[in-house]
């Protein structure tokens, strides 16, 4: 309106109604003006906040490092397992025993680098490999073979059921690296081992997946676990039956999110304010309390990530926050479209085509990301399978072994938006 009336004023030629109604404009209109201005801007603000869900303080970040590389002091990505820092070391009374007894003992944890379809092959097997054991009392030859690893996998259904305590929507956990942890497990040991012996070195030859070996890497996210005290003492609830304690978080910081662990029967529920978690409980007396602490990411300037940063975090604005507070789904290929490409995770794929298809035998080249989430109502048999085409786009060197998992990603974040099918992905 200011440019229109800017024009308006340049195109007239008597200079002294020019002034005058510049004048007039100037004190008057203008005011008006910005006036409507301002308030139009406090109503779309308004709007803009009424749809602000939060959800995006609740965002995992994962990746890997070494587990000489670990930063102990790091200000956002920590250890999924705290013990991961130091090495583990083996029981040889343990070990031992299993021997004797004839049963598989786990000797360490071991990570792949490979994509899903060759591990997939791995896990279908029942294969055996070679390798070699060196303690104290000499060289021995030992058979193991290798197990998908629950350690990580295990973790992130912890967090699923924090999330359900804590009221918070859950969103699946992009983690491509925690279902490439394989368990090297000894199944065979041509000498006896004795308890006395101390364990030099185990040395495992993987046959074609020995390039893809990686030991000694731990997978780090965005979660770090706290144990905060009462700030003040427990002040009786509305109700008159529970306590609300009340956790500051200045120290810790507001912009970060939390979630608070323990015991149903302990935890009624939690409210949130910006700086503070009020935990009502039955708990009379203050203590201390578990918390999950959800760092937002931070730009180091020092160092850098051997492997890459994922994350489950959503890039979309107004229309998909709006699209999340509605109880009713659309069901259309443009609503699959949004969803998917909502995610950060799909800037290295492009959803092609939606398909619904008969149930049929084969080799599925994703897996479901959410196994602990089950559905109640329907009965796997009778679903139909929607079968979401992708394909790859530029991806460096570094991350094409993760793009199965990235798929599998999006599909299990699909499937829970559309229960009534079996939702599955394949390359386009």
């Amino acid at each position: 309106m200011k440019d229109i009336v800017h024009d308006r004023l340049s195109k007239m030629e008597d200079l002294e109604q020019r002034k005058l109604l510049k004048q007039l404009m100037t004190g008057l209109f203008l005011n008006l003006v910005e006036y409507q201005e301002e308030m139009n801007r406090n109503m779309e603000r308004k709007v803009f906040d009424e749809v602000e869900d939060g959800e995006d303080k609740h965002d995992i970040f994962v990746s890997m490092c070494r587990r000489d590389d670990l930063d102990p002091i790091h200000d956002f990505l920590h250890p999924m397992l705290p013990e991961d820092a130091a090495r583990k070391h083996i029981d040889m009374s343990s070990l031992v025993a299993h021997v004797q007894r004839q049963e598989e003992a786990l000797l360490f944890t071991l990570f792949l680098q490979c994509d899903f379809a060759a591990l997939r092959d791995l896990l279908a097997g029942k294969r055996t490999f070679r390798g070699e054991m060196k303690t104290s009392g000499g060289s021995c030859a030992i058979q193991v073979r290798l197990s998908q690893s629950r350690l990580y996998i295990n973790e992130i259904e912890k967090l699923y059921h924090v999330f359900q305590q804590n009221s918070i929507p859950w969103k699946t956990v992009n983690h491509p690296y925690a279902h490439k942890f394989f368990d090297v497990l000894l199944t065979d040991c041509e000498d006896t081992l004795r308890e006395e012996d101390e364990i030099y070195e185990i040395t495992v030859d993987l046959e074609e997946f020995e390039p893809h070996k990686r030991v000694d890497v731990v997978p780090l996210w965005n979660i770090e676990q706290l144990a905060i005290k009462n700030s003040g003492f427990p002040v009786p609830a509305s109700d008159r039956v529970n306590f609300e304690h009340v956790l500051s978080l200045h120290k810790t910081g507001s912009e970060h999110g939390y979630l608070v662990e323990g015991n149903e029967d302990n935890i009624r529920y939690i409210k949130r304010t910006r700086d503070e978690l009020t935990i009502v409980s039955p708990q009379e007396r203050a203590g201390v309390w578990n918390v999950l602490k959800i760092s937002q990411p931070v730009a180091s300037r020092i160092g850098s990530l051997e492997y890459e940063l994922v994350s489950n975090r959503r890039t979309d604005g107004f229309i998909g926050k709006y699209a999340r507070r509605q109880a009713q789904i659309v069901r259309a290929k443009g609503e699959i479209l949004r969803i998917v490409h909502s995610f950060d995770a799909a800037r290295m794929l492009q959803l092609e085509h939606v398909d619904i298809r008969e149930r049929v035998g084969g080799t599925e080249q994703t897996y479901e990301m959410n196994p602990f989430i089950s559905d109640n109502v329907r009965t796997e048999r009778d679903k139909k399978v929607m079968r979401l085409g992708f394909r790859a786009l530029n991806a460096v060197e570094g991350e094409q072994f993760i793009l199965h998992d990235l798929m599998s990603f999006l599909v299990s974040e699909v499937q829970m938006y559309f229960p009534e099918y079996k939702c599955e992905g394949e390359w386009a």
